[in-house]
Protein backbone atom coordinates (compact mmCIF):
# COMPACT_ATOMS: atom_id res chain seq x y z
CA UNK A 1 0.00 0.00 0.00
CA UNK A 2 1.27 3.36 -0.68
CA UNK A 3 2.61 6.16 1.85
CA UNK A 4 -0.11 8.53 1.92
CA UNK A 5 1.99 10.56 4.60
CA UNK A 6 3.93 13.67 3.27
CA UNK A 7 7.43 13.77 3.65
CA UNK A 8 7.31 17.24 5.80
CA UNK A 9 5.24 15.31 7.76
CA UNK A 10 8.21 13.34 9.03
CA UNK A 11 10.26 16.23 9.98
CA UNK A 12 10.10 17.34 13.64
CA UNK A 13 10.20 20.97 14.29
CA UNK A 14 12.31 22.34 17.30
CA UNK A 15 11.39 25.46 18.78
CA UNK A 16 14.52 27.89 19.46
CA UNK A 17 17.27 25.45 18.75
CA UNK A 18 19.79 26.30 18.77
CA UNK A 19 19.13 29.77 19.74
CA UNK A 20 16.28 31.57 20.68
CA UNK A 21 13.58 32.19 17.75
CA UNK A 22 15.18 29.49 15.68
CA UNK A 23 12.67 26.80 14.22
CA UNK A 24 14.95 23.71 13.62
CA UNK A 25 13.79 21.60 11.07
CA UNK A 26 15.30 18.07 12.68
CA UNK A 27 15.57 15.12 9.46
CA UNK A 28 16.83 12.77 12.00
CA UNK A 29 13.06 11.62 12.47
CA UNK A 30 12.92 11.05 8.91
CA UNK A 31 15.80 9.30 8.98
CA UNK A 32 14.61 6.95 11.80
CA UNK A 33 11.34 6.05 9.63
CA UNK A 34 12.31 3.00 7.31
CA UNK A 35 9.03 4.15 4.49
CA UNK A 36 9.67 7.87 5.36
CA UNK A 37 13.76 7.39 4.65
CA UNK A 38 13.55 5.38 1.49
CA UNK A 39 10.34 7.71 0.10
CA UNK A 40 12.92 10.70 0.76
CA UNK A 41 15.95 9.18 -1.51
CA UNK A 42 13.26 7.91 -4.12
CA UNK A 43 12.25 11.37 -4.47
CA UNK A 44 15.99 12.69 -4.26
CA UNK A 45 16.39 10.46 -7.33
CA UNK A 46 12.79 11.45 -9.12
CA UNK A 47 13.71 14.29 -11.13
CA UNK A 48 17.24 12.90 -12.33
CA UNK A 49 16.12 9.54 -13.90
CA UNK A 50 17.36 8.30 -16.67
CA UNK A 51 20.32 11.40 -16.60
CA UNK A 52 23.80 10.42 -16.38
CA UNK A 53 25.34 10.87 -13.11
CA UNK A 54 29.15 10.00 -12.25
CA UNK A 55 29.28 10.95 -8.72
CA UNK A 56 26.92 12.27 -5.56
CA UNK A 57 28.56 14.96 -3.79
CA UNK A 58 27.13 14.87 -0.01
CA UNK A 59 27.39 18.11 2.43
CA UNK A 60 28.76 17.80 5.38
CA UNK A 61 27.33 16.56 7.74
CA UNK A 62 22.97 15.20 6.89
CA UNK A 63 24.26 15.46 3.60
CA UNK A 64 26.57 12.60 3.90
CA UNK A 65 23.80 10.31 4.88
CA UNK A 66 21.12 11.01 2.12
CA UNK A 67 24.17 11.26 -0.28
CA UNK A 68 25.87 8.21 0.36
CA UNK A 69 22.03 5.94 0.14
CA UNK A 70 21.70 8.18 -3.01
CA UNK A 71 24.87 7.16 -4.58
CA UNK A 72 24.46 3.59 -3.62
CA UNK A 73 20.34 3.62 -5.31
CA UNK A 74 22.44 4.90 -8.29
CA UNK A 75 25.29 2.76 -8.39
CA UNK A 76 28.02 5.50 -8.60
CA UNK A 77 30.71 6.65 -6.18
CA UNK A 78 29.80 9.44 -3.25
CA UNK A 79 32.49 12.13 -2.43
CA UNK A 80 32.16 13.76 1.02
CA UNK A 81 32.74 18.06 1.07
CA UNK A 82 33.67 18.31 4.42
CA UNK A 83 34.77 21.41 7.26
CA UNK A 84 38.27 22.70 7.27
CA UNK A 85 40.75 19.91 8.56
CA UNK A 86 38.55 16.91 8.70
CA UNK A 87 40.22 15.08 5.18
CA UNK A 88 43.43 12.89 5.58
CA UNK A 89 44.72 13.81 1.83
CA UNK A 90 45.40 16.56 -0.19
CA UNK A 91 42.31 19.23 -0.80
CA UNK A 92 40.90 22.67 -2.08
CA UNK A 93 39.15 24.63 0.00
CA UNK A 94 36.55 26.99 -0.57
CA UNK A 95 35.67 29.85 2.17
CA UNK A 96 32.06 31.41 2.23
CA UNK A 97 30.32 33.05 5.06
CA UNK A 98 27.60 32.12 7.58
CA UNK A 99 25.23 34.82 9.67
CA UNK A 100 28.16 35.69 11.87
CA UNK A 101 31.35 34.93 10.76
CA UNK A 102 33.14 32.70 7.92
CA UNK A 103 33.23 29.16 7.64
CA UNK A 104 35.63 26.73 5.18
CA UNK A 105 34.70 23.50 3.37
CA UNK A 106 37.39 20.97 1.45
CA UNK A 107 37.18 18.24 -0.89
CA UNK A 108 39.73 16.24 -2.17
CA UNK A 109 41.45 17.12 -4.89
CA UNK A 110 41.26 14.13 -6.69
CA UNK A 111 37.76 13.01 -6.02
CA UNK A 112 36.40 14.26 -8.84
CA UNK A 113 37.72 14.08 -12.52
CA UNK A 114 36.46 16.73 -15.06
CA UNK A 115 33.92 16.21 -17.12
CA UNK A 116 31.91 13.78 -14.33
CA UNK A 117 27.99 14.52 -14.08
CA UNK A 118 27.55 15.43 -10.15
CA UNK A 119 24.34 15.55 -8.27
CA UNK A 120 24.90 17.73 -5.02
CA UNK A 121 22.58 16.52 -2.31
CA UNK A 122 22.00 18.08 1.27
CA UNK A 123 19.35 17.64 3.77
CA UNK A 124 18.36 21.24 4.06
CA UNK A 125 18.86 24.70 1.94
CA UNK A 126 18.57 28.11 3.80
CA UNK A 127 21.22 30.55 2.26
CA UNK A 128 22.88 28.54 0.29
CA UNK A 129 26.39 29.51 1.51
CA UNK A 130 27.07 25.78 1.92
CA UNK A 131 25.69 24.74 -1.36
CA UNK A 132 27.41 27.58 -3.30
CA UNK A 133 31.06 26.51 -1.42
CA UNK A 134 30.48 23.27 -2.45
CA UNK A 135 29.47 23.92 -5.96
CA UNK A 136 32.55 26.01 -6.02
CA UNK A 137 34.61 23.20 -5.29
CA UNK A 138 32.91 20.43 -7.73
CA UNK A 139 33.53 23.08 -10.52
CA UNK A 140 37.40 23.80 -9.60
CA UNK A 141 37.78 20.34 -10.42
CA UNK A 142 35.69 19.62 -13.45
CA UNK A 143 32.91 18.48 -12.72
CA UNK A 144 29.90 19.98 -14.17
CA UNK A 145 26.60 19.91 -11.58
CA UNK A 146 23.30 18.41 -13.26
CA UNK A 147 21.01 19.32 -9.99
CA UNK A 148 21.17 20.16 -6.25
CA UNK A 149 18.56 17.97 -4.59
CA UNK A 150 17.60 19.00 -0.98
CA UNK A 151 14.82 17.64 1.40
CA UNK A 152 13.86 21.17 3.27
CA UNK A 153 14.07 24.33 1.78
CA UNK A 154 14.01 27.09 3.85
CA UNK A 155 12.23 29.78 1.14
CA UNK A 156 12.81 33.18 3.25
CA UNK A 157 16.12 32.62 3.64
CA UNK A 158 16.92 32.84 -0.25
CA UNK A 159 19.23 29.91 -0.93
CA UNK A 160 16.96 28.74 -3.71
CA UNK A 161 17.53 32.01 -5.44
CA UNK A 162 21.00 31.79 -5.37
CA UNK A 163 21.86 28.98 -6.32
CA UNK A 164 19.36 29.47 -9.60
CA UNK A 165 20.89 32.64 -10.40
CA UNK A 166 24.52 30.24 -10.54
CA UNK A 167 22.60 28.27 -13.04
CA UNK A 168 21.62 25.49 -11.01
CA UNK A 169 18.58 23.11 -10.96
CA UNK A 170 17.38 23.16 -7.39
CA UNK A 171 15.06 20.27 -6.31
CA UNK A 172 13.58 20.22 -2.85
CA UNK A 173 10.96 18.02 -1.43
CA UNK A 174 9.39 20.04 0.70
CA UNK A 175 9.71 23.66 2.07
CA UNK A 176 9.09 25.53 5.45
CA UNK A 177 8.01 29.29 6.04
CA UNK A 178 10.27 31.37 8.60
CA UNK A 179 13.66 30.40 10.10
Amino acid sequence: MPNSKPIKDYIRTIVDFPHEGIMFRDVTTLFADPRGFRMAIDQLLHPYAGMQIDKVVGLEARGFILGGAVAHQLSVGFVPIRKKGKLPGAVISEEYQLEYGEAIVEVHDDAITAGEKILVVDDLLATGGTAEAGIKLVERLGGEIIGCAFVIDLLELGGRAKLEAMGMDVHALCDFEGV
